[in-house]
């Protein structure tokens, strides 16, 4: 896996290739294919996101997104990108490091979704094993965390293959859809080198 440096941003790398994945920064042009990516899987993301807002899929909705990614990796407080197929630079689905805990903790959350018309490809075991190294090689996190739905069985899976290992259940945990639902809890604690360091 390489990680892409850009020169507007001197510690954090804009774009991360995997095996076939490349994870890139959003961009206010990527609107259109993001756009028509999540209208057309809707169906198959709702009821495992938060309810949409009303004008989600406008182009002022996604600069606000935009920004809002911008914001948060300045601040060192999340990282999100967009996951494109490395072959054709098709939009598969996007991934997120969000919450990131600095100080005792050095951890974040790992948030991911998938097109529905790219679904059982490997694209998603792929960014997430490219956002591991990402956290754990470039931002010096020591632990991530992950939580899904029970009946989120392809989550599960890909969670499983990166090594994550299922750490608890929590109740009520996060409102998905409208309703509070409970979620599997998942952790991955970064591999300790030679010399004893995460």
């Amino acid at each position: 896996m390489a990680f892409l440096r850009s020169s507007l941003v001197s510690d954090v790398p804009t774009a991360v290739r995997g095996e076939r994945v490349l994870l890139r920064v959003p961009q206010v042009s990527d609107y259109g294919p993001w756009a028509e990516l999540r209208a057309e899987s809707r169906a198959h993301l709702q009821p495992w996101e938060p309810t949409w807002p009303r004008d989600d899929l406008t182009k002022p909705a996604f600069k606000r997104r935009v920004r809002h990614y911008q914001r948060e990796a300045r601040a060192d407080q999340g990282y999100a990108f967009l996951v494109f197929d490395a072959a054709d630079e098709r939009l598969v689905g996007g991934i997120a490091l969000t919450n990131v805990q600095r100080g005792v903790t050095q951890s974040a959350s790992v948030g991911y979704w998938l097109g529905r018309s790219e679904l059982r490809r490997g694209y998603m075991a792929d960014a997430v094993h490219a956002t591991i190294g990402f956290a754990f090689d470039v931002l010096r996190l020591h632990r991530l965390e992950a939580a899904t739905q029970p009946a989120n069985i392809a989550s599960i899976r890909v969670l499983e293959r990166n090594g994550f290992v299922h750490e608890g259940f929590a109740r009520d945990y996060l409102r998905i859809d409208g309703v509070w639902r409970d979620h599997l809890l998942f952790g991955l604690v970064a591999p300790v080198d030679a010399g004893g360091r995460a």
